[in-house]
C-alpha cells in the first residue's frame, strides 16, 4: 500500500469523487516525474543506521489520503447532524472568540471556560458548518500549503525545490477531536507494526496531530487532560512541529493547528504553560434570563426533532456568516492599526504585569481579525475594547486575595490608559 514519491497520489481517486457537484475539488492537472535520487517517505529523508540492518520505511498515509479527502467532502450530507452556529442564543464572547480565530489562525487559539451545560462543546462543533476552504497538496497527509513554506511538510519542500509540479485540491479545514483517553501513539502517529512483521516495511501512521495540522484541535475537558498528552501539546505548539523518535528512526511533520479547549474550573486548573498558548479566553456563564432559557429550550427540542428542517431554517444565516468569514480572510492583510493604539495596547500589558509579549501580539491581531469582520481596513479602539479582555485576562497573574475577575481588572486599565 506505501508510495513512493514518485508516484501521483492524485491518480488514485475514483472518478466518481473527481467530477461530482457536490465535491467542488478544484483539482489543477499536472505532471510528476517518477522517482528521483534519495527517497523521502512520511515528511522526512530517512537514513540507516551505521552498522544495523534496516527495513525501508514508507508513508501508509500518503497513498489513501487523497481518496479520503474527496471521501470527506463526498459524505458530508451523510455526517451526523451538526447544531447551526447561527442558532446558538446568547455567549457572544465565546462566538466571538471562535470567529476571530477562524478569519485569522495565528491568534493561537481559544481557552473557554464556564459552568456545565452552557453549550461550550456544542457551539465549538457547530463551528464545523462555517470553516473555510483551503488550498492542499492532493494526497499529502499533512495537509501542505503549495504555496507557503512555512506550512510544508519535508517531503513536498524537496518537490518543490526540485521544480516538480502539485497538485492542489481544495479541502475544507479539519476539526479534530483529542479525546482524554487518547494515547500518545495515537496521539503523535507511531511506526505500523503490523505492516513491518507482514510487508518488511517500517510504515509511519500519522497520528492526530498530523491530520490537525492548518486546521481546528479541539480538546473537551481540557482541565482533565493527562501530563504526557499536555507536553506533547506543548512541544507541537511551541515548535510548529511534530518529531517522531521510535524504533531507530526519526520523523518529523508540520503540526500548525488552532487548539481549542473547553473545561469546567471547578474540575481543575489548567497548567500555566498549557493556559499561556491559548490565544484568546472566553468566560462562559448561565443564562440567567427565563425568556432566554425557554428559547434555549424550544430551539434544542425543534433540533432534537427534525434536525435537516431545523438546520434549513437557518441556511441563509450560516451563509451570510461564511460569506462574512470568506470576506474577512481576504481582507485581514490590508488592515492597518495605528502606532498610537499599539503603544496603547503595549502600555496596558505593561502596567498589568503580563509575563512576556504573546499579550501585545495576540491583541493586535485580534483587534485586526475583528476590524476584518466589521468590514472595515482600519483597528479603531473600540475594537481593542472588545477584544482585549480576552486576550490578557488568563495571562495575569493569580492573586488569591483579589476577589475582582480577571477580564474587569483589564476593562479597568484599559479605560485608564485609553482615556
Amino acid at each position: 500500500m506505501a508510495s513512493t514519491l514518485g508516484t501521483s497520489s492524485i491518480a488514485v481517486l475514483p472518478s466518481r469523487y473527481l467530477s461530482s457537484p457536490s465535491s467542488k475539488p478544484s483539482i489543477h492537472t499536472l505532471s510528476l516525474s517518477s522517482g528521483y535520487g534519495r527517497k523521502f517517505y512520511g515528511g522526512i529523508g530517512i537514513h540507516g543506521i551505521k552498522g544495523r540492518s534496516h527495513f525501508s520505511v514508507a508513508s501508509v498515509a500518503t497513498e489513501v489520503n487523497s481518496v479520503e479527502q474527496a471521501q470527506n467532502i463526498a459524505s458530508k450530507e451523510s455526517q451526523r447532524p451538526v447544531y447551526p452556529f447561527a442558532a446558538i442564543v446568547g455567549q457572544d464572547e465565546m462566538k466571538l472568540c471562535l470567529l476571530l480565530n477562524v478569519i485569522d489562525p495565528k491568534i493561537g487559539g481559544v481557552m473557554i471556560m464556564g459552568d456545565r451545560g452552557t453549550g461550550k462543546s456544542t457551539t465549538v462543533r457547530s463551528l464545523v458548518d462555517l470553516l473555510p476552504e483551503i488550498k492542499v497538496v492532493a494526497g499529502d497527509p499533512y495537509n501542505s500549503d503549495p504555496e507557503d513554506p512555512e506550512f510544508m511538510g519535508v517531503e513536498v519542500r524537496e518537490r518543490v525545490l526540485k521544480g516538480e509540479e502539485l497538485s492542489v485540491v481544495l479541502s475544507k479545514i479539519n476539526m479534530v477531536d483529542l479525546p482524554l483517553g487518547a494515547t500518545e501513539d495515537r496521539v503523535c502517529g507511531t511506526i505500523d507494526i503490523e505492516k513491518a512483521l507482514t510487508e518488511g516495511v517500517k510504515a509511519f501512521e500519522p497520528g492526530l496531530l498530523a491530520k490537525a495540522n492548518r486546521g481546528i484541535l479541539y480538546v473537551d475537558e481540557v482541565n482533565l487532560l493527562d501530563d504526557h498528552l499536555v507536553d506533547v501539546l506543548l512541544d507541537s505548539a511551541a515548535s510548529g512541529w511534530n518529531t517522531v523518535e521510535r524504533e531507530g528512526i526519526s520523523i518529523s511533520h508540520p503540526a500548525r493547528f488552532i487548539l481549542i479547549g473547553s473545561g469546567n474550573p471547578e474540575e481543575g486548573e489548567l497548567r500555566p504553560q498549557l493556559l499561556d498558548r491559548f490565544g484568546m479566553h472566553a468566560q462562559v456563564g448561565t443564562v440567567r434570563d427565563a425568556e432566554l432559557r425557554v428559547k434555549i429550550v424550544e430551539e434544542r427540542a425543534r433540533f432534537d426533532k427534525n434536525p435537516k428542517e431545523f438546520r434549513d431554517s437557518y441556511k441563509a444565516e450560516q451563509e451570510k456568516l461564511e460569506e462574512q468569514i470568506s470576506s474577512a480572510r481576504r481582507v485581514l492583510s490590508s488592515v492597518q492599526i495605528d502606532r498610537d493604539l499599539k503603544v496603547k495596547i503595549s502600555r496596558v500589558c505593561a502596567e498589568l504585569n503580563v509575563d512576556g509579549l504573546r499579550g501585545d501580539i495576540v491583541t493586535n491581531r485580534a483587534a485586526k481579525a475583528l476590524a476584518a469582520l466589521k468590514g472595515r481596513d482600519k483597528v479603531s479602539a473600540e475594537d481593542v475594547a472588545t477584544v482585549i479582555p480576552n486576550c490578557l485576562r488568563h495571562r495575569l497573574r493569580k492573586d488569591p486575595l483579589e476577589s475582582i475577575d480577571s477580564g474587569l481588572l483589564v476593562t479597568e486599565k484599559f479605560y485608564e490608559v485609553f482615556s
